[in-house]
């Protein structure tokens, strides 16, 4: 079963200023899809680039397949997830984020506009990831889970290397 991890990037859900509603949505779907998945993180946006270093890695433990992000990606000066994501990243995949990007200011939300997401595949070799970047609101977020949703399979597949190309 491969297993993925939510991060929340939000300095006040992390201070308790108010309770975070993005990443219980996204653990949620991830485990209907039958993946392993603890309960989100949330974590201070000044910390998030350190939390993705390990958890990509950095900490010298296996990845998981999957790491969803929320917040962090708009042009505030804290808005660093992006940023935190991209150095990692080994191929993009920016049609996902075009995707949802899209799909916001289709349903008549003009700032969706200014998500500055980011998508792609982390590592290399046996320990690859699929790593994207949601707005941290709950509509950017769903909007995220209706794009991936019906691709997130065939990804994990051919991160896996099992894939039915002829």
């Amino acid at each position: 079963m491969s297993r993925a991890h939510v991060v929340v990037a939000s300095t006040r859900a992390a201070s308790g200023e108010y309770r975070d509603t993005t990443g219980p949505l996204l653990v949620e779907w991830l485990r209907s899809l039958g993946l392993e998945v603890p309960d989100a993180a949330v974590v201070a946006d000044a910390d998030v680039t350190g939390y993705l270093d390990d958890l990509l890695g950095g900490d010298g433990a296996p990845p998981p397949g999957v790491v969803v992000t929320t917040g962090g990606t708009g042009i505030s000066p804290t808005d660093t997830t992006v940023a935190a994501v991209r150095p990692h990243l080994t191929h993009e995949l920016p049609g996902l984020v075009e995707a949802v990007r899209r799909r916001g200011v289709d349903a008549g939300v003009p700032t969706a506009l200014l998500s500055g997401g980011v998508a792609g595949v982390a590592g290399d070799g046996d320990h690859r990831t699929f790593v994207i970047t949601l707005p941290g609101s709950r509509g950017g977020v769903k909007d995220g889970i209706a794009v991936l949703d019906p691709v997130l399979g065939h990804l994990l597949n051919q991160l896996e290397g099992r894939t039915d190309h002829e």
